[in-house]
């Protein structure tokens, strides 16, 4: 019963959500010195090709809860321009979804002395839904259901960044295009207002040239256009240097912005920076009404920075 009442869920998410787009789902991935996964704008900068792959195993003690996998890789094109690449696999009960996300970005000097730069993003996002027919069938549920049941989406995600020293802003807008709510014959009222909004800041602080501790807080705001929620991350991260590595650990708040001292959880996360190897795990402590059912939410981030080619242009450091 518990199994098709979940069924009846995802179908009705398939053609009845409201505002819901389909995507990957963001946590703390970002905070395991992957940024590339929430923008566009990100993508080369660095001397390397940056490489990360994310596991998401969510609401640990839920039998079926969602899984999902994704990689994220970027890099350098010339002097001031970057190319990137996002896959992802989410599987959340019988419902299945793949996507890509292809990103190109530039980055303009606007003072090379005092490190202040502006760059800019886009990418092409594709996204692939069905359901598992095969693991319905099995399950004797509807044998009505039958032959493939999927939906393809295609759109566009924008951003900018400003970066001063250690100080960074980056404002972005995704799923620009909106959707023919005529294609959803079981609600006439479906929303085809996908726009979601992400605006990133943060600093890095050191006390001074020579300290092996830097401290970074920064604050990740989200709106979705569709209902008109809105989120916010409260993010604080040390870093523990030994010459090129490092250590870190922090903590990430995350709230709906209507509900501050209610938050959706607490997440403390902890990685390192060993040569060119990378490797980050973060546990979201969930605090909603989920926690009767769940403890949380793991996230393990693995990466490996590949070919190394300085610039001599300082918008890619």
């Amino acid at each position: 019963m518990r199994k098709f009442i979940l069924t009846l869920l995802c179908l009705c998410g398939l053609f009845a959500a409201r505002g819901q787009e389909l995507n990957s789902p963001q946590l703390s991935q970002y905070l395991a010195d992957n940024p590339f996964v929430l923008s566009p704008v990100y993508a080369g900068i660095g001397d390397h090709v940056k490489i990360r792959l994310n596991g998401l195993t969510q609401w640990v003690g839920i039998k079926d809860a969602p899984q999902t996998q994704s990689l994220a890789a970027d890099m350098r094109l010339g002097e001031k321009s970057g190319l990137g690449l996002f896959l992802y696999n989410d599987k959340n009960g019988y419902t299945k979804q793949q996507g890509a996300r292809i990103s190109f970005a530039h980055h303009l000097t606007l003072d090379r002395y005092d490190d202040e730069f502006l760059s800019f993003g886009i990418s092409y996002n594709f996204n692939q839904f069905r359901i598992d027919i095969d693991q319905f069938i099995n399950a004797n549920l509807d044998p009505g259901v039958i032959n493939n049941r999927q939906t393809t989406n295609h759109n566009f995600d924008v951003g900018a960044m400003y970066r001063y020293g250690k100080f960074y802003f980056s404002a972005n807008a995704s799923n620009l295009l909106g959707k023919d709510p005529s294609n959803f014959t079981f609600n006439a009222d479906e929303p085809n207002e996908l726009r979601n909004y992400y605006a990133y800041t943060g600093y890095r602080y050191r006390k001074n040239k020579n300290s092996d501790v830097e401290i970074e807080p920064s604050l990740l705001f989200k709106m979705f256009e569709s209902d008109g929620r809105s989120e916010t991350d409260l993010n604080l991260k040390f870093r523990f240097y030994d010459f090129e590595d490092y250590y870190y650990t922090g903590v990430n708040y995350r709230f709906l912005n209507d509900q501050i001292g209610d938050p959706l959880y607490i997440a403390p996360f902890a990685g390192l920076k060993k040569s060119n190897f990378y490797f980050g795990y973060s546990y979201q402590i969930i605090l909603n009404e989920i926690i009767t059912y769940s403890t949380g939410t793991h996230v393990v981030t693995i990466g490996v920075d590949l070919f190394q080619g300085l610039s001599n242009c300082r918008c890619t450091y």
